[in-house]
């Protein structure tokens, strides 16, 4: 039960802070609105309305009766009460009372003036719509009625409106009030939020000043420790395997210029292609500690990208579907570093590759389907991982050193988008990329 309703509140509730916060706020000064108001309308309003309307009527029927009495002088009891009354009086004789109005339940003018009329025994037919400030009220009196012009103050007190606006106007202040000092509390908290978000995309982020309350700047001043942690912490990984890179390398030329003097070409091959091999895991690992850069976003077309990035392949068993042009803000080198990844994993594998580009609501959707052995889903996120290999699905463990689809995966999460696997409808491995824009 509790469970329940802690989650129709969870659902009910706004999703923002701000709105959240707001909602807090507002929703006691709205309950107690409506409980002072209805307080206000049963204990005051209403009696004193009733009241009035009770008044009204027994003076009416004192007109009516003191009228019908014979040995008065009509048109001076006439006259007498109507200036006594304060309200004009029309007898029309020979004429019927007209059919009965829609009643107006939820009026309360209404309802009390027909109650107190009704414990009158009076026939009656009113109307308090037509007028701004008159009610038209007609009473039967034997073959006509006699038609009163009642002014609205009569029968309903000023002071409903007046306790209104009195009530309103607080509640409002109030509510502004807290509208702008939630709209200071919650800033710092976006800003904040927003600063991650494009920390995590790999952006540059200037300087960042916390500020706020003590509890959003500590959390502010602790991100921005934190940022520069991961800053150094990538630079050092940058500069070291930078420095292993070199210091490798050059005994590698070496062992490559030695090679050269063997005579025995079948020895020289074999040695060769380990170094050649030793030199292409030292590239890939480069590659990886390399992430860590800070390259400016420009604007460019994906589309455009795509197609150049594929020139360099000259193969007809790559297929680019679509000519739409796909203008996108993002790091142009990283996302074509991402596709050529892509392309030469498919090219190891497959002997087709098709590459479908599109816009989809508010993302770009690029997919990669091959023909190839694909890959089991049940090492979907696995492949994901640095220096992962999945040697039986895919071939030979020497092809590759387990960090292109880590790299690839690390270049689309930095742009705020996701990669995933599926199967191919050509057989193989399907690959989706999708980044916002």
């Amino acid at each position: 039960m509790f469970f329940g309703l802690n989650k129709f509140i969870k659902n009910i509730l706004p999703k923002q802070l701000f709105y959240r916060g707001l909602f807090i706020v507002v929703t006691p000064i709205i309950l107690l609105q409506l409980t002072i108001s209805i307080v206000f309308f049963d204990s005051l309003w209403i009696k004193t309305n009733k009241g009035m309307t009770k008044a009204l009527v027994s003076e009416i029927k004192i007109f009516i009766d003191a009228y019908d009495n014979d040995e008065t002088n009509k048109d001076f009891v006439l006259i007498l009460f109507k200036d006594h009354l304060q309200f004009n009086i029309k007898y029309e004789p020979e004429k019927i009372l007209p059919n009965r109005k829609e009643e107006r339940w939820f009026s309360p003018i209404d309802r009390s003036l027909r109650r107190e009329l009704k414990s009158k025994n009076l026939e009656f037919w009113f109307d308090t719509t037509a007028y701004k400030e008159i009610i038209d009220l007609k009473v039967k009196y034997k073959k006509g009625y006699f038609q009163f012009f009642i002014p609205r103050d009569r029968v309903t007190s000023s002071s409903a409106r007046i306790f209104a606006i009195w009530i309103t106007l607080p509640a409002l202040l109030v509510i502004a009030i807290a509208t702008i000092f939630l709209k200071n509390q919650t800033r710092p908290i976006i800003k904040l939020a927003e600063a991650s978000e494009r920390f995590g995309r790999g952006e540059e982020i200037e300087e960042f000043r916390p500020a706020g309350a003590l509890e959003i700047r500590k959390a502010g001043f602790e991100f921005d420790k934190m940022r520069k942690r991961i800053i150094r912490h990538l630079n050092q990984r940058s500069e070291m395997l930078s420095g292993i890179s070199h210091d490798l390398r050059t005994p590698l030329t070496r062992i490559k210029l030695q090679l050269a003097f063997i005579k025995d070409k079948e020895i020289t091959k074999k040695l060769s292609d380990d170094v050649d091999e030793m030199e292409k895991m030292l590239n890939e690992y480069l590659q990886f500690a390399s992430l860590g850069s800070r390259e400016k976003t420009e604007k460019f077309d994906l589309y455009n990208l795509i197609k150049l990035t594929l020139k360099k392949y000259n193969s007809s068993n790559i297929f680019l579907e679509n000519s739409e042009q796909v203008p996108f803000d993002g790091r142009k080198n990283l996302l074509q570093r991402c596709i050529n990844n892509l392309i030469d994993n498919s090219n190891k594998y497959a002997k087709k590759l098709i590459i479908k580009i599109e816009k989809l609501n508010k993302n770009i959707i690029i997919l990669f389907e091959d023909d190839g052995p694909g890959i089991p889903e049940s090492e979907y996120e696995n492949v994901f991982k640095p220096f992962y290999k999945l040697d039986k699905a895919r071939g030979n463990p020497k092809s590759s050193v387990g960090l292109g689809l880590s790299i690839s995966s690390d270049i689309i999460r930095s742009h705020g988008g996701k990669i995933e696997l599926g199967k191919s409808k050509i057989g193989g491995l399907k690959i989706r990329i999708s980044l916002p824009f």
